[in-house]
């Protein structure tokens, strides 16, 4: 059951599309206060209770125990006091005594506290009570998310090419740097898709616009690179360089597209272009308009792209810069200055909440300012985007997906975790988003394998993509300054090409459960807890996950290991894809096993009584021969395995 409560004057964040009418009188669970100084919602929690959700968060699965901000910020820093990332998912679900879900569709900064300040308490507040909380009650956590996901919306379904691998560098420059990237793949045959273009090929980084020097004829490289059977993905950042005679520019501020600062001039911030401009992406009108921007690289042959620095980032304003000169640091009483605090703080004015008060949305005809409806940009970017290609292309998929992002956006676009680092605990911590995004709406779901920032190791990569392998975005993307880690700069390419292999291998598989999993309102990846609820140690487990009905993943994530230690809640099949289309099984027992699992190879366990589709390796989606996928798994078992063109968006029932 759904109930819908309304405090004050909800923002219409578009977030749920399902009519619910609003119920009278108090929630059935917890205690409401509304007053001037904002909103508040508490409850008591029980000893036993679990507390799933909140999407892209920090630390583990369940949540209790910790402090977590929905309020979108360009930090890469994820470190485990982090309270906040690049994304705003409202949604928790409280399993124990009692199976409950809480939205709390609220556009702006809102903090929840999950049993931190007291063990036994859950409070969610927020400094405007104009919001709308719905309270799902239901028979089992996956009964409360599958109503929730009802009631928000189809998950976005990308083209079938966006299942296949996809290289990407920020330093890829010139023509010459991607022909080497993709002819390198191939000479080493290792699958290849897709290759990313960060913000390098722009021309001085203004949106929509290609750098002439480096690609001549980009149409043609477009093609060319299509020829060989990859795809070039663009990204397309937030900001709009201010300059005279960039048509972008000046046909948004001829139009009034550009967000307004209180007097209704356009407000400047400076991000990788310099100053610009940010698209007024809540004002539908000017949202079309930026949407329909994304042609000039559609006519070039484009079929994806990645939206970035959409929080949206700002480096500094210029009212930041000016009273930051203004006001220099005041010593303290003896004369000293606290040169440290001076680094962090004076000189920091990098996504400023100062900022964010600054500039204002057009909306309805009224201006409301930014940070109040801060977490909503990154959502309507992408479904600017996404509305953009569907009016360019009616009926086609493209691939797009999104760092900034809140419930909402799912509809519109994927979402890849942002700029982690090369580290062991963030391996860990994509494991544990992936069913917190999947409750939240978002299933094409993927982070920088190998890490963005930092330098990775042979090892870490490969234990990285051994992960990879079953995410539906699966791209290694790594920093400018970092070591290079594309697979063929490491010693023994083949056992790199051994785990992306298996990606290939398991398409068919991953491909069904994925639009099963859309088509349906399901999750793609579950914990342990949701499938097995009665058993004390898979409600304790977070380091394994179900993907799709019939497969379990237990990855390794600590360096050196052989292998590691993997429960089982029932009897499984354990399988190993390894080198040269090698396959071992071996029928566990329930219980607990070390497993070993060598660094060319990708585990998975299937569930009793079950089967998947796997398909002899292939160098790109496209080529992937149907006649070879067979069955692999328990005998006399069988698979309903769901396929289509992959280009043409299904219709909605």
């Amino acid at each position: 059951m759904i109930q819908k409560y309304l405090y004050g004057v909800p923002f219409a964040t578009e977030s749920v599309v399902a009519p619910i009418p609003a119920s009278q009188g108090d929630p059935p669970v917890g205690t409401v206060k509304t007053s001037e100084s904002g909103f508040c919602f508490a409850c008591p929690l029980a000893e036993g209770d679990r507390v799933y959700g909140l999407g892209e968060a920090n630390r583990g699965i369940n949540k209790r125990g910790f402090v977590y901000v929905s309020d979108n910020v360009d930090d890469g820093l994820h470190t485990e006091n982090k309270q906040r990332m690049y994304a705003a998912h409202n949604f928790i679900v409280i399993s124990g005594q009692q199976n409950l879900g809480l939205f709390f569709d609220y556009p702006a900064r809102i903090r929840f506290d999950i049993g931190f300040t007291r063990r036994d308490w859950l409070e969610v507040t927020c400094e405007r009570a104009d919001l709308a909380l719905y309270v799902i009650t239901g028979d089992s956590a996956c009964d409360v998310v599958k109503q929730f996901r009802a009631i928000i919306g189809r998950s976005y379904i990308p083209p079938k090419f966006a299942f296949g691998f996809g290289q990407s560098r920020y330093g890829y420059k010139t023509q010459a740097d991607f022909e080497e990237v993709v002819a390198k793949h191939r000479q080493a045959h290792i699958p290849l898709d897709m290759v990313y273009m960060d913000i390098d090929y722009i021309d001085h980084y203004k949106d929509f616009t290609v750098n002439p020097e480096a690609f001549p004829d980009f149409s043609g490289f477009v093609s060319k690179m299509k020829e060989q059977g990859v795809r070039l993905v663009p990204i397309v950042d937030a900001g709009v360089k201010e300059e005279a005679g960039y048509s972008v520019c000046d046909e948004g501020k001829e139009k009034g597209y550009f967000c307004k600062r209180a007097d209704g001039t356009d407000f400047e911030g400076t991000v990788w272009p310099g100053w610009s401009h940010f698209p007024d992406v809540l004002n539908p009108e000017a949202r079309a308009w930026f949407g329909s921007q994304y042609k000039a690289l559609t006519d070039c042959g484009i079929e994806g792209f990645w939206n970035d620095m959409n929080e949206p980032a700002i480096f500094y304003s210029r009212e930041g810069l000016a009273e930051r000169l203004d006001h220099p640091p005041v010593p303290h009483e003896d004369g000293t200055i606290d040169h440290f605090g001076q680094a962090i703080g004076w000189l920091n004015l990098s996504n400023a909440p100062e900022d964010y008060a600054r500039f204002y949305h057009k909306v309805d005809g009224k201006m409301v300012r930014h940070d109040q409806v801060h977490n909503l940009y990154g959502y309507n970017m992408t479904r600017a985007a996404s509305e953009g290609l569907a009016s360019i292309a009616p009926g086609k998929r493209f691939l797009l997906f999104s760092r900034s992002s809140c419930i909402g956006m799912h509809r519109y676009g994927g979402v890849w975790t942002g700029d982690n680092h090369s580290w062991w605990s963030h391996l860990l911590l994509n494991l544990k988003m992936l069913p917190s995004l999947n409750m939240c709406g978002f299933l094409y779901v993927g982070a920088d394998l190998g890490g963005f920032n930092a330098d990775t190791s042979r090892d870490l990569l490969l234990r990285w993509l051994a992960l990879g392998v079953f995410t539906p975005l699966m791209r290694n993307h790594s920093g400018c300054d970092t070591r290079r880690q594309e697979f063929y700069q490491f010693e023994g390419p083949e056992d790199f090409r051994s785990v992306i292999e298996t990606r290939y291998r398991l398409i068919p598989y991953l491909y069904s459960e994925y639009m099963k999993a859309a088509l349906n309102g399901d999750m793609l990846f579950k914990p342990l807890a949701f499938v097995y609820p009665e058993d004390e140690i898979a409600l304790q487990t977070e380091d394994q996950l179900m993907l799709g009905n019939e497969v379990m993943i237990a990855p390794v994530y600590t360096q050196n290991a052989t292998g590691r230690m993997v429960y089982l809640p029932e009897e499984m099949l354990f399988v190993k894809f390894g080198p040269e289309g090698r396959i071992t099984q071996e029928v566990l027992p329930a219980g607990t096993h070390f497993v070993k699992v060598a660094l060319n190879e990708v585990p998975l366990f299937i569930r009793k009584g079950a089967c998947i589709p796997v398909a002899d390796p292939a160098q790109t989606v496209a080529g992937i021969d149907p006649v070879t996928i067979r069955m692999i798994g328990w005998p006399g078992a069988s698979y309903d395995r769901y396929d289509d063109d992959g280009v043409t968006i299904p219709a909605e029932e």
